[in-house]
């Protein structure tokens, strides 16, 4: 598997470091916060891909980056070193996604849509489809579908806020933007939600 060629290349180099004990277990450390942080990581990435194949690869980036760029920084900083990678592929994922559309559209052969701009044939990128088999004993189906709904920098408030319990600073930096869009974010998110799950 593509991740376990990535430990076993990050220990052979860590072997050849003077400082051998330290940082094998260093390794186990961090070997250790990539299984714990995958499975939700993965969570997040389906939410904003609504594609199972898309998810996999972007948190397999993600943890690639992180052990290839930011392994020798101190374990406290690796949480947040990894969701900002991660937001961040999620971003670039989508502006490519949008892109790709565009394009779709503007090679378009279909002849009795002569009055149809290509802007109103662009496929919705941050308003999908729920999908349908999700984690269960992460979240709620219900939940998960709503959030799926969600505009992406909304999920990411929502997400990174609510579910990985970081604080607005702490969000502010992964997602790279203003504590003040975290809070708007944040709160149109649960606005949303509230809205759609009603007495769920």
């Amino acid at each position: 598997m593509r991740m376990a060629a990535l430990i076993t290349d990050h220990n052979e180099r860590l072997e050849r470091d003077s400082h051998k004990d330290d940082g094998l277990g260093s390794t186990a450390r961090l070997n250790n916060f990539l299984k714990e942080v995958s499975r939700r990581a993965f969570v997040v990435a389906r939410l904003a891909t609504q594609d199972e194949d898309e998810a996999m690869d972007i948190v397999q980036d993600a943890m690639f980056k992180l052990v290839q760029k930011y392994s020798g920084h101190p374990e406290g900083e690796w949480g947040a070193l990894f969701h900002t990678i991660l937001h961040s592929r999620l971003n670039d994922w989508h502006r490519r996604q949008k892109v790709r559309n565009r394009w779709r559209v503007f090679f378009s052969t279909n002849d009795d849509e002569d009055d149809v701009t290509p802007e109103d044939q662009v496929a919705q990128t941050q308003f999908l489809e729920p999908e349908r088999q999700l984690l269960q004993d992460e979240m709620s189906v219900l939940v998960q579908a709503a959030v799926g709904h969600l505009p992406l920098r909304q999920q990411q408030a929502l997400l990174l806020r609510g579910w990985e319990g970081y604080d607005i600073a702490e969000t502010a930096k992964i997602m790279q933007c203003s504590e003040g869009s975290v809070k708007t974010h944040y709160s149109r998110a649960i606005h949303s939600l509230r809205e759609k799950l009603g007495d769920h």
